[in-house]
């Protein structure tokens, strides 16, 4: 079978806007697995010079007929080829026109799950970013926006799409947006659907249905759901008065599905594990996700569809508002300490290896092969870090001021990155020419600090380079807020945090009328994504672990403490006696947060230690870094071995289950207590709580325990006699066992359970469950003999034909092949080219495979 054909690379530079109008798009769609019939009404409004007109449509679309005006053109002004159909300048009139198609379609074989599709019996969408040209020939870009009116007819009980409905009888449904929107913010959905139901008042008064629509059955766990979204229209109306538009708003749980969730206008289509909760089935960390989720989706209304990106290089401007906006509303409804904590380390484990890699790119690329391939953590969450730090520069009310004027500036409009930056320098007068690196610069910058004391003056002087990257070998300086406070020598804050303003390669800044030498606390809340290097002994760093008043920065001088002594240990060094003692003051501090106090008892994932090493170095050797974080727990738990029993049977919560930010707090505590108390008492806690455990984060986190020493097997049987047809509890049971496996099982592990009837491997849940287990195995996945990157390529191989989308995403788990050992490096290597060679390899998986082999040579 042929491959793809080559797909040009995508260049900002090329940006035309589309030389038509289109003043309003009517479908009617004739529902059926095989052979789906979409008529489409494309009323278009052609600019002053004749130009062909080019619509986006592939393979899969079944041209039926094709009219202009009410009649057939000649077919030697028609032409299509794999990815587009053009009529020529000649067949179209020079007045308004309206071009009629009718193509059929083939939702049932659609795996890739891309435009039309089914997805156990419910017909449901996917179309950003490029997939409504898999249901109809069109201008399928983001800056083409207009108003849709659409007819559903199918004997499906629940028929939905976009807007407000105008229709509904036996066999069908009409819906009207009334709000003009590209392509990819158009979905439906079709099938037999249950709804929890609610209803909110905006401010203005408007009264609207809001509807969780899931499979019969599944209604006792969507409450939570629509708890979450009722809390996120209040919060954004109240923070950023911004209010719903529509008169109904419905979300749609689907268990296909490529992404997390989809913003499509008034009809959010869901992956059902962001929905569907139950104290017996979801864990804390499911309920945290779902409410962030559904309100990122929401939020989308503004920072999204009501304000779109002009193409998809400005992918970030929606993205990486949005990540922030749900940033906000996590910290405000929780901890926002633990929140910013656990946004730096996702932030460090997914887009700094991100950036320090073949990979790499900028918020912004300026070049794209494969748009599905820059669903990023760089544009994600480097995006959300880049607002967050206009933010601090600028100010609240700054902030406030830009935000404002950016909703009423471009309500409607198709936006770019300088149009974002614009409105902030009209709204506070500032130049941020600089700062717009940014978003066009790829890689993490770093930024080293020296200290000198003299006469009652502390000078910090730090210095900021970025290392290249694929395409941009050299990084003039960026504008690097740095939160600063300082610590006396008897524990007090001397100075309160104050932000310096970096703008140079190099620059000093001067802290003066100190009476004694204090300690720097710097960068903190992590006021900028940059790595900090400085001169620091470990006593310091406990010093700080102890006393910072920053939380973050508390955090980060005990993470560089746990990291100081792992890179030891790993190398077979002595270490980590100063860890071990300033983390027992820590834990035994009953004032604190206790979901601080258990971040704070998590040791560094074995990724972020293989980081730290090859940043300084050293070639990581995953057996040593594994066996070093086993001692370094071990040594926690004997040395605090009452205080962590305490803390595990103190933090025991009473009374029904409740996901709130307290009690999912303190639960958090005991699960890391947990864990560490394991590592010394054979498990015999973990078998208990395992059993007598009244929700779900306890019992995985005990089976977890379990697992690693050997003695989950009945724990397994228990859980999957209880839960074997529950899909979401299934995806946690394939997951935890890859997961906790000892690395030298890992892959056998894996192997046992890809050979089982219930590991749907083209379900993109249960797939991400299995693989991405064995990839966060992280010595087991970098297995010495390479077997760990065997499986995963037949793997990725077998996908690709299915699914290129998820195949290319999950490739992503041999990004940092090169900075291992020969021999892993040849076993890779070898994985690497056996996927390159594949015959028919999609577009998507073909592009990252090309540049993680690129970055070996």
């Amino acid at each position: 079978m042929p491959g793809p054909k080559p797909q040009p690379v995508q260049h900002l530079a090329d940006y035309r806007p589309y030389p038509f109008t289109l003043s309003g798009t009517h479908l009617d769609v004739t529902l059926a697995p095989r052979g789906t019939i979409v008529r489409a009404r494309l009323e278009l409004v052609p600019g002053a010079l004749p130009v062909d007109l080019v619509l986006d449509g592939g393979r899969g679309l079944d041209l039926r007929a094709l009219t202009i005006d009410g009649h057939a053109p000649d077919p030697a002004h028609i032409r299509r080829d794999d990815e587009t159909l053009t009529i020529a300048a000649a067949a179209l009139p020079s007045a308004p026109f309206a071009l009629e198609t009718e193509v059929a379609i083939d939702p049932q074989d659609n795996t890739a799950f891309e435009g039309l599709y089914l997805s156990g019996g419910i017909f449901c969408t996917q179309c950003e970013a490029e997939g409504f040209r898999h249901i109809t020939f069109y201008p399928d870009r983001p800056d083409v926006m207009t108003t849709f009116r659409v007819i559903i007819r199918s004997d499906m009980p629940v028929l939905l799409s976009n807007g407000n409905p105008v229709r509904q009888e036996p066999g069908l449904a009409e819906w009207h947006d009334p709000w003009p929107k590209p392509a990819y913010l158009f979905a439906l959905v079709a099938g037999d659907l249950v709804a929890v139901s609610d209803r909110f008042t905006t401010r203005s008064g408007r009264d609207v249905a809001l509807n969780v629509w899931v499979r019969p059955g599944d209604q006792d766990r969507a409450g939570f759901a629509m708890e979450s979204l009722i809390k996120s229209m209040r919060w954004d109306e109240d923070v950023y008065g911004r209010e719903y538009d529509l008169d109904v708003f419905n979300i749609v749980a689907v268990d296909d599905f490529n992404m997390g969730a989809m913003e499509n206008k008034g009809l959010n289509i869901f992956n059902s594990k962001l929905v569907l909760a139950s104290p017996d089935t979801a864990t804390d960390t499911d309920y945290e996700r779902i409410e962030a989720v559904i309100a990122h989706e929401y939020f989308h209304n503004w920072t999204g569809n009501r304000i779109t990106c002009r193409d998809w290089f400005q992918l970030c401007l929606k993205e990486g508002l949005t990540v922030f906006r749900d940033q906000q509303f996590t910290s405000d409804l929780r901890s926002a300490a633990v929140k910013r904590i656990e946004d730096v380390q996702t932030l460090r484990a997914r887009q700094f290896r991100e950036d320090q890699g073949p990979l790499a790119h900028p918020p912004r690329p300026d070049r794209y092969e494969e748009i599905n391939n820059f669903y990023t953590a760089t544009v994600y969450e480097k995006g959300a870090e880049v607002i967050g730090m206009l933010k601090r520069l600028v100010g609240d009310e700054g902030y406030a001021r830009a935000l404002d004027l950016y909703f009423d500036r471009h309500d409607g409009d198709a936006a770019t990155i300088e149009d974002w930056l614009l409105v902030f320098e009209d709204a506070t007068g500032r130049d941020l020419s600089q700062f717009k690196r940014w978003y066009t610069d790829a890689g993490t910058p770093m930024l080293t600090m020296e200290e000198a004391w003299q006469d009652g003056t502390l000078t910090l002087t730090f210095a900021q380079s970025t290392p290249p990257t694929p395409g941009q070998p050299a990084k003039p300086a960026r504008v690097i807020p740095i939160a600063v406070g300082l610590i006396g020598p008897n524990g007090d804050e001397v100075a309160p945090t104050r932000v310096l303003e970096m703008t140079e390669a190099q620059q000093s800044f001067a802290f003066e009328g100190l009476g004694a030498r204090p300690v720097a606390s710097v960068l903190r809340g992590f006021s900028a994504p940059v790595m900090l290097r400085r001169q620091m002994d470990d006593a310091t760093r406990a010093f700080l672990l102890a006393h910072d008043t920053d939380p973050f920065a508390r955090w980060e001088a005990g993470r560089e403490l746990a990291l100081s002594a792992l890179t030891d240990l790993s190398q077979g060094r002595d270490a980590g006696a100063d860890y071990i003692t300033a983390i027992g003051a820590l834990a035994a501090d009953d004032a604190a947060d206790p979901a601080f106090r258990a971040l704070c008892l998590t040791l560094p994932g074995e990724e972020e230690i293989a980081t730290r090493l090859a940043s300084l170095g050293v070639t990581p050797d995953p057996d040593a870094i594994h066996a070093a974080r086993d001692d370094l727990a071990r040594r926690i738990a004997v040395a605090h071995q009452d205080l962590l029993a305490r803390l595990f049977d103190d933090m025991a919560v009473t009374g029904p289950y409740s996901p709130d930010a307290q009690a999912a707090a303190g639960r958090s505590l005991r699960i890391a207590a947990l864990g560490l108390l394991g590592r010394i008492d054979g498990g015999d806690r973990a078998e208990v709580l395992f059993g007598i455990a009244g929700n779900m984060t306890e019992r995985m986190a005990a089976l977890a325990v379990l697992l690693r020493l050997g003695r989950g097997e009945a724990a397994l049987r228990i859980l999957h006699d209880e839960f074997g047809d529950n899909r979401l509890v299934m995806d946690k049971w394939f997951s935890v066992q890859v997961m906790a496996a000892p690395p030298d099982q890992a892959v056998a592990v894996a192997r046992r359970l890809a050979g089982r009837k219930d590991f749907d491997w083209k379900n993109p849940n249960r797939f991400r469950a299995l693989l991405g287990g064995l990839a966060a195995n992280h010595a087991g996945f970098h297995a010495a003999d390479g077997s760990g990157y065997a499986f995963t390529a037949d793997w990725l191989m077998r996908m690709d034909a299915a699914n290129p989308q998820i195949a290319a995403r999950m490739s992503t788990a041999f990004e940092t092949w090169p900075r291992y050992d020969a021999t892993r490096r040849g076993h890779a290597q070898a994985a690497l080219e056996q996927i390159g060679i594949l015959e028919g390899l999609s577009r998507n998986t073909r592009e990252m495979i090309s540049r993680m082999i690129a970055a070996g040579r």
